[in-house]
């Protein structure tokens, strides 16, 4: 987590609040604090708040039942978006999504296992009472939550050494996530000759005492992004006042390393070999990797017990609108640039590429009426299941790409063909963050969200993502 050791006695309710709106690292994912504490005062309230329902319909409440009820609306709230959107949407946009996710798949889940645990907090009438009390909790708490992290003073405060073209691109890729990072930009001090790109407002000289600079403008982290770390007049890097800070208590950074833990991603106009050589990810155990294909065999299983008979309805859907063969198969790339044939229902005409490959598009005339709602509502991927069971995809990985378009991209785009370092999957990272890719520059954004998940893939973030990706399904995004 970020230190604050260097204000503590400069200012103690900032340092509290710089520790509160900081970050941690969860099993190599980087989460910023603010959510964090917002989730556990949540489940303690939503816990707290059944517990309370229980003890008025019953006098004997269950504990367990409380923690469960509270852990499933947690899990409905992150998986409805509402922790990102919380900072950039409306009050009222929040308040919708509250009710999508409590009221519609809160009440869904707690009800299907209310038929397996038949304890008396899963009874209709104490699941009904239980979620309203707590659309009536949370949705105050999160008001507070918007009114607190919304205010400037309580942002970590962050200067950037750097005003070149890698610090005017830090700062373009921090802009539209300014409402939801709890960091302020507050200036940049440009490397001596150093040609200046950044908004002549933020420029600011360089100190000739780094602590004492870092110590008034109450600065808890300084990035190092200077176009060359070279001084053209002979003088040397600040190393022995960038340590002092650091000593003091004032986090230091590379810029790559702080657009990882800020952005989800990894710039790829500054990643360099030794970089990913000798830092702490794009590592995995067999141990892992075992637990993972367990876990795959596990979930494919289930879900298809609970699916199959929308699988068949969807195939004979498919085979009443246009005359053509049910499933549809293509060679996609997968694990280690190994070949191999995914399947899914047909959604296009069944001469959709006799000119030859090519990307879909939006609204694409390829597309059948029944694959367009197949598409939408992610109906189309279930045959890959079998690809799950298989072995040639996971759950949760960077989306398998056609041969045809890898060749391409690999010319174009560097460090390409290191997303084929993990297994491909039906979800992933990149689905969840960029909006659907048709075109050379979108394949460029959704690797660095692919490269950031080959580095830090886990249990957590297959977790994490898998219950993110119900908004992505509910609501169709990045549908071609």
């Amino acid at each position: 987590m970020a230190n604050c050791g260097a204000n503590i006695s400069h200012c103690p309710l900032a340092c509290l609040w710089e520790v509160i709106l900081s970050y941690i690292r969860i099993n190599k994912h980087y989460i910023h604090t603010p959510y964090l504490w917002l989730g556990v005062v949540e489940t303690g309230a939503l816990g707290g708040g059944n517990l309370w329902v229980q003890t008025l319909l019953n006098p004997l409440p269950s504990l367990p039942g409380a923690m469960v009820f509270a852990l499933l609306l947690g899990c409905c709230t992150l998986s409805m978006g509402v922790y990102g959107a919380l900072l950039r949407e409306s009050l009222l946009s929040m308040v919708l999504r509250v009710l999508v996710s409590f009221c519609l798949l809160g009440a869904a889940a707690l009800f299907i296992l209310g038929q397996f645990w038949r304890i008396d907090c899963f009874a209709s009438n104490a699941v009904f009472w239980s979620v309203i009390a707590a659309g009536l909790i949370v949705v105050p708490l999160r008001m507070v939550f918007r009114a607190l992290v919304d205010l400037n003073q309580l942002r970590r405060r962050v200067v950037l050494f750097g005003a070149g073209m890698r610090a005017q691109k830090l700062l373009a890729e921090l802009a539209p996530e300014k409402s939801t990072l709890a960091i302020e930009v507050v200036g940049c001090i440009a490397n001596k000759n150093e040609s200046v790109e950044v908004d002549q407002a933020l420029i600011m000289p360089e100190p000739a005492d780094w602590l004492k600079f870092a110590k008034a403008e109450q600065i808890s982290e300084i990035v190092i992004c200077p176009d060359e770390r070279r001084r053209s007049d002979g003088s040397e890097f600040p190393l022995v006042a960038l340590l002092d800070c650091k000593l003091a208590g004032i986090e230091s950074s590379y810029a790559l390393s702080f657009y990882e833990r800020e952005l989800g991603k990894i710039d790829l106009s500054s990643l360099q070999p030794s970089w990913m050589l000798f830092s702490d990810g794009f590592k995995y155990s067999k141990r892992s990797l075992w637990a993972k294909r367990i876990f795959d065999l596990l979930l494919a299983g289930a879900v298809f017990l609970m699916v199959w008979p929308l699988m068949l309805l969807t195939a004979l859907a498919v085979r009443l609108e246009s005359p053509g063969p049910v499933l549809y198969h293509q060679t996609r790339v997968g694990l280690n640039g190994r070949p191999f044939r995914i399947f899914k229902f047909r959604s296009m005409r069944t001469d959709a590429e006799k000119s030859g490959a090519q990307w879909a598009v939006k609204n694409d005339a390829r597309i059948t009426r029944v694959g367009a709602f197949i598409r939408n509502t992610r109906l189309d991927e279930l045959p890959q299941l079998y690809n799950v069971l298989s072995g040639s995809m996971s759950f949760v990985g960077p989306r398998p790409e056609r041969p045809e378009f890898v060749v391409d991209l690999a010319k174009q785009i560097p460090y390409y063909e290191l997303r084929h370092k993990v297994k491909p999957g039906l979800m992933g990272w990149a689905q969840l963050k960029y909006p659907y890719g048709a075109s050379v520059d979108d394949a460029r954004h959704k690797l660095q969200y692919d490269l950031y998940y080959t580095k830090n893939h886990s249990f957590f973030i297959d977790i994490l993502i898998m219950i993110q990706t119900v908004e992505i399904i509910l609501l169709g995004k990045g549908v071609h």
